[in-house]
């Protein structure tokens, strides 16, 4: 099986945490098997359950709670490396977050990140991928650069409606409350961010109109060699179908082409886009609905739909049965 990587830049930080904590970074770091070339450059690929059982190490041996948080307290939008350069030239700052979402693979292959909008908030799940187990140490770090790369775009004293994690409090909460500001809390079901969804819909300060057209062409040499048009639609599709705003218009603009285009591409490769949205949602449905933590209000949320009533018609349509029918047959 192929191991899960992660971009060294996580560690970014980490010597001088380290120290500040009275320990020798590298006598940790060689016990987990990370050797200097996993410091001394930020593009060098890194094993997942290494950087994992070196943070949790860490937190162990310096009897620290927040590892993870110290490390996020030093991240920013900068850590992204290339995907940071093209989401900086969106106009908006949803726009901004959706680029980050569909390139996270190419810096991280532990976590998978989603948006739902739910009564004008918005929340960011920080998950681990499938079949992935992360630690404490690394999922406060996750949730802690999701939120250090927001106020980069919403400025230093935005602060989240709420950030949830799933373990219980600690005794200790001043570095969570520093870094992270005072609504925070624990023993949810998710790690993650809650916001309002008009911060997401604000213009990008960042931004310059005359470099996006450049930006634009370089997130299309970012996608995996021989990836398809109708691959990236599809991967952008998933991103997109939460906030409901999945049209082909928005999907063409994401990949710097006109909607034209677009269908011209799709239908030189024998696909539509509505065929690509059905085939898209199908498969995301079968796979939510294994998943007995999801209500199916939430599952039809996630795939676009304003009630589920909606999803249930959809999904009898193409599969011949209702969304709990399915769910119990699973079962």
């Amino acid at each position: 099986m192929t191991a899960t990587m992660i971009r060294s830049a996580v560690l970014s930080g980490y010597v001088d945490v380290t120290l500040s904590l009275g320990l020798d970074p590298m006598l940790l770091l060689r016990s987990v098997g990370i050797g200097p070339a996993g410091l001394a450059a930020s593009d060098i690929w890194l094993p997942v359950t290494a950087v994992d059982q070196l943070l949790e190490r860490t937190a162990a041996e310096a009897n620290c709670d927040d590892v993870g948080l110290r490390l996020a307290e030093r991240r920013g939008l900068s850590g992204l490396g290339p995907v940071a350069l093209v989401a900086r030239e969106e106009p908006d700052i949803r726009s901004a977050v959706q680029i980050v979402l569909r390139h996270i693979t190419l810096h991280n292959e532990a976590l998978r990140v989603r948006l739902t909008e739910i009564n004008s908030l918005t929340t960011i799940h920080v998950q681990a991928a499938e079949g992935v187990s992360l630690g404490r140490q690394f999922r406060q770090l996750s949730v802690g650069a999701t939120c250090r790369i927001l106020c980069d775009f919403l400025g230093p004293t935005w602060r989240p409606v709420w950030v949830c994690f799933a373990h219980p409090a600690p005794l200790d909460l001043d570095a969570y409350h520093r870094i992270l500001g005072p609504s925070i809390e624990f023993d949810q079901d998710f790690d993650g961010i809650v916001c309002y969804s008009h911060d997401l819909d604000a213009a990008n300060p960042l931004a310059d109109p005359l470099l996006r057209p450049y930006v634009r062409e370089y997130l299309r040499t970012l996608a995996p060699a021989g990836e398809s048009i109708a691959d990236q639609a599809r991967a952008v599709i998933e991103s997109l179908l939460p906030t409901q705003r999945c049209s082909a218009a928005v999907v063409a603009d994401r990949l710097g082409m006109g909607r034209r285009t677009l269908h011209r591409h799709l239908a030189h490769a024998g696909e539509t886009f509505t065929g690509i949205v059905d085939t898209t949602r199908l498969d995301l449905a079968r796979r939510y609905l294994t998943q007995r933590d999801r209500t199916l209000t939430d599952i039809a949320t996630e795939l676009g739909f304003s009630e589920l009533s909606a999803f249930s018609r959809w999904f009898h349509r193409h599969t011949g049965h209702s969304p709990s029918q399915s769910r119990r047959h699973q079962s």
